[in-house]
């Protein structure tokens, strides 16, 4: 009896984790797609622009308005899932998401284009942080450490994915809807995860220790960001007048107000869309400034050098998006596997991939400044670049949490997770701006000469991730180096 018991019992335990990887893989299936988004319309962008008669900015605006939109609910987002039960919350954002997609995909005109790329967005924010929720509350011991591992190798290959899928769907030309399937990939599959979710995913009850909103934190960031971001897209279209300057210092009076406001609902016992005591934290300040540095140029380097390929040289999308494949394929193993260099160096790893970095920003403005193909000697400098990017950006991710308390563990994540997609746009916002500046004529001689001059400004502003790596990497040494 006691053998049957027990063989029932493990038959039972089995069933339930195989339920908690099936629940799991639906779950980063919704992922990837959001992911995919991040990085699948730059091949497509000179295709967009062609098709509605886009200017520069306004494309700007279809990368970056995702990545705002979303950096702005992450946070919002996790605590609605709290407040309101993570599944509900999911397929809300998986709903949402979908429609959006469709939006994108039959959009008529670049404004509504645009639009639809924003609640995108909001979507992905409700949708992208209850699986990190799921796998802490579902999953422990070696079980999670699998799950934490698949959820990163999504990260990655959401990268990697999104610039070779881009390319090919442009060129297939499915249907002649030339850029349009970009978007329309999504829709089968959130339909697909929506008929899914209910059934592998468990309904689940609010947490008993809920964080309500901060809805007027979230009313004044957002107007903030947008007020300083914006203007950043749209300076050069304009020719720079004051009224952007204007709008860009608003936007920095509502940032402080927000400090402001943030500070005191933290003393009254409340719950801060972002608790500013965090920022003492060892460790944390520095971590973000090199994060968002890094997330910074990264942002620049994927608009600017997408619109080169097509636009100056003439490159196909899909030859544009096999262009960045090796990058992208050398970022994500760098970052999926960094953790197996000697743990002695691991403090170092960070500073040295943004050195590492500043060269490969450097090497390639050098070989594509004359206006050329660039060959295998382009190859060589972005998959160092890429490496680099990789042994720079993932030990940031981690280190930058060293010192901080676990009661701050959530509100730290978060303002990382915020840095990481602000940075991207305020990339596409700064760095593509300063490209579509100088790229005032046609040709592959002014365009890489463009493409140079804003690459070398890439490398510029990584010595400033250099700089905010050091004492990060002395604050991970101090510590034993254990996140590493």
């Amino acid at each position: 009896m006691t053998t049957t018991t027990n063989s029932l019992a493990r038959e039972q335990a089995a069933g339930v984790a195989r339920g908690r990887w099936l629940m799991l893989i639906v779950l980063l299936a919704g992922q990837f797609m959001a992911l995919l988004d991040v990085t699948i319309v730059n091949v497509a962008m000179p295709t967009i622009g062609r098709t509605l008669h886009a200017t520069g900015a306004e494309l700007q605006l279809v990368v970056a308005g995702y990545t705002v939109s979303y950096a702005m609910m992450l946070i919002t987002g996790a605590r609605m899932g709290d407040l309101f039960g993570r599944r509900r919350m999911f397929l809300i954002g998986v709903l949402v998401f979908t429609v959006a997609s469709l939006a994108c995909g039959i959009a008529p005109g670049i404004e509504i284009l645009i639009a639809a790329r924003f609640v995108q967005g909001a979507g992905a924010a409700a949708m992208i942080p209850q699986i990190m929720s799921v796998i802490q509350v579902r999953f422990s011991g070696a079980a999670r450490a699998r799950a934490l591992s698949a959820y990163t190798a999504v990260l990655s290959s959401g990268f990697v994915a999104g610039q070779v899928v881009g390319g090919v769907l442009v060129t297939a030309n499915l249907f002649g809807q030339s850029w349009r399937p970009v978007f329309l990939v999504n829709v089968p599959i959130g339909l697909a995860v929506l008929a899914l979710v209910p059934l592998v995913m468990p309904a689940d009850e609010p947490g008993q220790h809920r964080r309500r909103l901060d809805l007027t934190g979230l009313a004044i960031a957002v107007p903030a960001v947008f007020l300083i971001v914006l203007p950043l897209m749209l300076g050069h279209q304009e020719d720079w007048p004051g009224w952007i300057f204007a709008c860009m210092a608003g936007g920095v009076v509502l940032a402080a107000v927000f400090a402001g406001v943030e500070r005191r609902i933290a003393d009254r016992g409340g719950d801060p869309l972002l608790n500013l005591a965090v920022l003492r934290a060892p460790g944390l300040v520095p971590g973000l400034a090199a994060v968002a540095v890094l997330m910074i140029t990264y942002g620049g380097f994927l608009f600017s050098f997408a619109l080169h390929l097509q636009a100056g040289l003439g490159d196909s999308a899909l030859r544009a998006g096999l262009t960045f494949a090796p990058c992208a394929v050398v970022f994500g193993l760098c970052g999926y596997f960094w953790r197996r260099l000697p743990s002695g160096l691991h403090h170092l790893i960070a500073p040295l991939g943004c050195l590492v970095a500043v060269g490969g920003y450097a090497w390639v403005a050098l070989v594509l400044r004359s206006g050329g193909q660039g060959g295998p000697l382009l190859q060589l400098a972005l998959v160092v670049t890429g490496a680099a990017l990789a042994l720079g950006f993932s030990p940031l991710v981690t280190h930058a949490l060293v010192r901080v308390p676990l009661a701050q563990a959530a509100d730290a994540s978060g303002l990382l997770t915020t840095t990481i997609q602000l940075g991207q746009a305020v990339g596409v916002a700064t760095f593509g701006s300063l490209f579509l500046t100088l790229d005032s004529a046609p040709g592959p001689t002014v365009s890489g000469r463009a493409l140079a001059v804003t690459f070398g400004w890439l490398a510029a502003a990584m010595v400033l991730a250099v700089a905010a790596g050091i004492p990060l990497a002395r604050t991970v040494a101090a510590a034993g180096g254990r996140p590493g």
